[in-house]
């Protein structure tokens, strides 16, 4: 059994199926699924090659085969992934009887091609359908495994895991693609991508793609400090360059061995080879590291909780749990909840996420309204406009399973308690979709009136979650903080328990802090000192209120006295410009929200309220373009660049930017001109290519920039951009490939236009691009994301500011 053997022996992957097809005869824009039918000895005999370089997985040709990228009239989905299997399935059969040892098919599944929504326009349910299709079929035809490769997204990889995992029983292996720095495209870091891996069940985690045996390592060293699984390398044969027309790779076999030698010192123990490497690759790989003994994946401590864009390390230094979106007490939020007032959550997301808070509690429940629905709704909206990872906050079993189910990363779920009722509810929810799980310490005998009776029902919690698999990492307990003003030896036996939690169980701990004061005038005195005798005794986690600067200031000085502020330069940052007076009124001052930070915050209903009110008060509308939505949109594609503002963010910015601009534009009179939209820039997805992800966020930015960008889609031929060129005396073309294999259509498409339209510049950009290559196939710039297109663009068009 595959599973057996994972992270206890050395297994080989195989390594790059698209370049030995065009060796084959693979022509540009051709399907390479295709070839399971119409040339299988040929994809067989490439098997063949891996299965004898050593490999002892394979994966079958269905990178691209699912419903959204297929659309061969030839021939059905199931037809084609059946063959595939089939064909990889016969190799493995018989290289397992000629050379006695056991190999493996994988079913591949890589991306869509399409950013989920709200990035996109692909629903989340639809990406689910589209791989569960694809993953039944590959099962149906006799599949070893699931492989989720070449990822960039966690919200698609998600919606990948549970389709595998739902609908078939095979193992599931997924690696993501990250760039240099260690972050994905849509923003998502290390840790997050792990714990929400690891949240989901897969059985091996890694990398593949977009970068060489060396750039991945300092990545593969900080996954091995937070993975507990079996880790899967697979990198490309290092960055691709060109030469006389022909693509290569410039690492050969002997170079690439080596470095894999040292990916399995560093932990590595599912190694292969992805774009550009060749069976020689993996036979030098499987020579020079069959031999070698692999470190057995160690089983972590880390208590993480993550979004789209990072994670939450719950550790030893406290973090802030904001409790603002929370009906208790709070007229404002039950009246916007039942008036389905989003606007006004997501404002309240944003000011504790500015105060300082790196977790929002999420809790919907009232009367009278239907919780799921506006739960999803609720994560989705917030999701939309933070990078905070969220507590998902609910007593109603439906609406915490349909949350979890849609929440993009792994989240914090308040909760779980000692009653076995609630257990048998919660604890398979957490299995399934993964979380951290607040445990109260309350049970069918209520809550204890001692210490000591909250530790015994936290042990009962933590003992009952092991039996679903649930690690003590991914358990943080309540002792539950009730109020003195019914009984004074409140605190003290709260604080008691916080401590004991600590030390006995080995878990973290969670108070919502202001239940303390409840019935007692002047709240946040005691409120205040309370988190700080709770922290001092082991609290890990405040649910407290972020605008309130007495917790705050507990907070931040707090960590300074312990030494978790590094030369006290989040003090310092916080308080060293201000007055007392000026510290205390600093809250209310900063609920204001402006044109500029809607847009900013990618407030889509605020920033259409302020540009009518503008308007209406007189303002010019390019005035308002001028001083407000530009300088918005060139600080966030400046926070974008440097790694402080995510993919996310900055569509959500630019739509809000463009709800504004329509509302300028309707009120524009007939002699009124923006005359920055007469700049034109063809954008267009290569011959043979069908991933438009890339292309499509340049389009977003370009067009809140004011340019009229003529998108003429994907597998485009390079006729038919230089044609448009021509046509509209376009003076920016914008070129886009994710596949190796057609960039030899990017570079007859900028020779044809050098030709014909020679003063027509070209930028190009894509996965598989990086300088070098850009400059050797002649094109004028090479944006290495989207934000350096648009300012290319303007330089262009001599727009710069």
């Amino acid at each position: 059994m595959l599973r057996d053997r994972l992270g206890k022996e050395l297994l080989f992957f195989d390594g790059g199926m698209g370049t030995l097809l065009q060796e084959k005869g693979l022509q540009p824009g051709e399907l390479p699924e295709v070839w399971n039918l119409e040339h299988a000895e040929e994809v067989m005999e490439i098997h063949r090659e891996y299965y004898k370089a050593g490999s002892d997985i394979v994966l079958a040709n269905t990178f691209g085969a699912n419903a959204l990228k297929f659309h061969d009239d030839r021939y059905g989905l199931k037809e084609i992934i059946t063959a595939a299997i089939t064909n990889a399935r016969k190799v493995a059969d018989k290289i397992t009887a000629e050379e006695h040892r056991e190999v493996y098919v994988a079913m591949d599944m890589g991306p869509t091609g399409k950013l989920l929504k709200p990035m996109g326009d692909l629903s989340f349910e639809d990406a689910y359908e589209t791989y569960a299709e694809a993953a039944r079929y590959g099962e149906e035809a006799g599949a070893d495994l699931i492989h989720i490769e070449t990822m960039s997204d966690t919200y698609e990889v998600k919606a990948a895991i549970l389709a595998a995992r739902e609908n078939t029983s095979l193992p599931v292996f997924v690696t993501m693609i990250f760039d240099e720095k260690g972050k994905l495209l849509t923003g998502g870091d290390v840790p997050g991508v792990v714990a929400m891996l690891e949240g989901l069940r897969v059985d091996a985690l890694g990398m593949n793609c977009g970068l060489g045996p060396k750039q991945m390592m300092p990545i593969l060293e900080d996954l091995m400090k937070y993975t507990s699984l079996p880790v899967v390398v697979k990198p490309n044969a290092g960055l691709p360059k060109q030469k006389d027309g022909e693509t290569y790779y410039d690492v050969e076999p002997e170079e690439f061995a080596e470095y894999m030698r040292k990916i399995v010192d560093m932990g590595g123990c599912i190694i292969g080879g992805c774009c550009g490497t060749t069976p020689a690759h993996i036979r030098e790989m499987v020579n020079r590291c069959r031999d070698m003994q692999i470190h057995e994946p160690v089983k972590k401590t880390d208590t993480i909780v993550s979004s789209y864009g990072g994670a939450v390390v719950i550790g030893d230094k406290p973090v802030v749990i904001g409790e603002r979106i929370n009906p208790t007490g709070k007229k404002k939020l039950k009246a916007a909840l039942k008036e389905h007032d989003m606007d006004y959550i997501l404002k309240e997301a944003i000011m504790q996420q500015d105060n300082g808070a790196h977790i929002l509690d999420v809790n919907v429940g009232l009367p009278d309204i239907d919780e799921p629905a506006v739960m999803v709704e609720a994560i989705r909206e917030i999701q939309s406009v933070t990078s905070l990872p969220l507590q998902i906050d609910t007593v109603d079993e439906t609406a915490m399973e349909a949350a979890m189910r849609i929440y993009n990363g792994k989240p914090m779920v308040n909760s779980v308690n000692g009653k076995q009722e609630i257990m048998d509810q919660v604890f398979p929810l957490i299995k399934k979709y993964g979380g951290v799980v607040v445990g109260l310490t309350i049970d069918e005998s209520g809550i204890p009136d001692t210490a000591e009776g909250r530790l015994e029902v936290a042990r009962k919690i933590i003992k009952e979650a092991a039996k679903y698999g649930i690690d003590k990492k991914d358990i943080v307990i309540d002792v539950l903080a009730m109020t003195i003003s019914s009984d004074p030896d409140s605190a003290r036996i709260t604080l008691d328990a916080v401590k004991l939690v600590r030390e006995k169980c080995g878990v973290r701990t969670v108070l919502g802090v202001s239940n303390i004061s409840f019935g007692l005038p002047y709240r946040p005195a005691v409120n205040s000192n309370f988190y700080t005798m709770a922290m001092q005794n082991g609290l890990s986690a405040g649910i407290v209120n972020p605008s309130s600067e007495d917790m705050m200031r507990s907070y931040y000085s707090y960590c300074a006295l312990m030494g978790y502020d590094e030369n006290f330069e989040t003090y310092i940052g916080k308080y060293g410009n201000r007055t007392a007076e000026a510290t205390a009124q600093s809250t209310s001052q900063s609920a204001e929200i402006t044109l500029s930070s809607a847009i900013e915050k990618g407030l889509k209903e605020e920033a259409h309220l302020i540009t009518a009110r503008m308007i209406g008060e007189g303002q010019k509308p390019l005035d308002i373009i001028n001083q407000e939505l530009i300088p918005a949109l060139d600080k966030v594609g400046k926070g974008f660049e440097k790694g402080t503002v995510f993919l996310p963010q900055l569509l959500m910015s630019a739509d809000a930017a463009k709800i504004a601009f329509s509302v300028i534009k309707d009120s524009m009179s007939g002699d009124e001109v923006m005359e920055e939209a007469q700049d034109k820039v063809i954008l267009a997805t290569v011959k043979g290519d069908i991933h438009d992800i890339g292309k499509n966020i340049v389009k977003v930015l370009l067009e809140n920039y004011s340019f009229d960008v003529l998108d003429l889609g994907k597998d485009v031929p390079p006729e038919k951009i230089v044609e448009t060129a021509i046509e509209e005396d376009v003076k920016l073309v914008g070129l886009s490939a994710l596949m190796t294999t057609t960039v030899i259509s990017m570079e007859e498409t900028i020779r044809q236009l050098r030709e014909k339209k020679p003063d027509c510049k070209v930028m190009v950009g894509g996965a598989v691009l990086n300088q070098e290559y850009a400059d050797m196939i002649g094109a004028d710039f090479y944006g290495k994301d989207a934000m350096q297109s648009v300012y290319y663009a303007q330089s262009v068009f001599g727009r710069e500011s």
